[in-house]
């Protein structure tokens, strides 16, 4: 059973981690990072793939929350605190009242995590995808559709990042992910491992209702705006979304989501 305690001080060094929060999301947590709300907190505490370290809870939902929390290691601390001593620590009202921190585990590369799922599979491969809501809400539909990884280029922002954890409801702590290292070809790879690969972009060559799937198959997705870099649209098959005259762009994280559900639904190709 974890060890609880009660914090009536801010500035007790025990809850140093949890001080400024939004301060120390833009400088980052030295190989952990913060989970937020009680969904997320629950991921977390089931996770197989990431450890909690502690967590600091408001008083009001605190006993609610300790059937949850007695099976974690006796070495693991859970803080409780006043709704105005918490306020106090984060920085700002922490309305949800839950926050916890994890600590990251080495990531493996992103060939190791290819070769390693089945003949049948569905990866996300990102590009350049910088905004935390977008990372976060890609991250929930990749959860929701069953893909087994997402790959990141080495320009995307960190799906483990406080506000894309949040957002993706803790599926970035469920669906395995791996970063690309800078300069590395991910069309290059994707072949080597024998996945046919799909570049998302309104302009292309075939709509997505009449697209059947490939058993191991890789959608990219790239940035609002600029979308997909060329010389990946000229290396891929290109499927597009159809929308109705004058309006031809959507949200990359809706994007997503429609894509995935039509792969995971759609019949394998013969």
């Amino acid at each position: 059973m974890p060890q609880f305690f009660r914090i009536d001080d801010p500035d007790d060094p025990r809850i140093a981690a949890y001080r400024d929060v939004r301060e120390r999301d833009l400088v980052g947590r030295d190989r952990q990072f913060m989970a937020e709300g009680e969904v997320v907190l629950n991921v977390l505490v089931a996770s197989a793939r990431h450890r909690m370290a502690s967590a600091l809870i408001v008083d009001k939902r605190l006993e609610r929350l300790k059937p949850l929390l007695t099976d974690l290691p006796d070495e693991i601390p859970i803080y409780g605190a006043s709704q105005a001593v918490m306020d106090r620590i984060a920085g700002f009202p922490m309305h949800r009242g839950i926050l916890a921190i994890g600590e990251c585990t080495d990531p493996p590369s992103a060939e190791a995590l290819l070769e390693g799922l089945g003949p049948r599979a569905l990866v996300v491969l990102l590009v350049g995808i910088a905004n935390h809501d977008n990372m976060g809400g890609i991250f929930r539909n990749a959860a929701a559709f069953g893909a087994d990884a997402v790959l990141l280029d080495a320009t995307c922002c960190d799906p483990l990042y406080r506000k894309a954890i949040r957002v993706s409801v803790g599926a970035s702590l469920m669906v395995p992910f791996a970063r690309l290292a800078t300069g590395q070809d991910p069309v290059a790879l994707l072949d080597r491992c024998g996945f046919e690969t799909l570049s998302l972009s309104p302009a292309g060559a075939t709509p997505l209702a009449g697209l059947a799937r490939a058993p191991r198959v890789a959608a990219l997705f790239g940035t609002e705006g600029p979308g997909l870099p060329a010389e990946l649209l000229t290396r891929t098959r290109t499927i597009a979304i159809p929308m109705a005259g004058g309006f031809d762009s959507l949200n990359v994280a809706t994007t997503s989501g429609i894509v995935l559900h039509h792969l995971a639904c759609v019949a394998q190709e013969a």
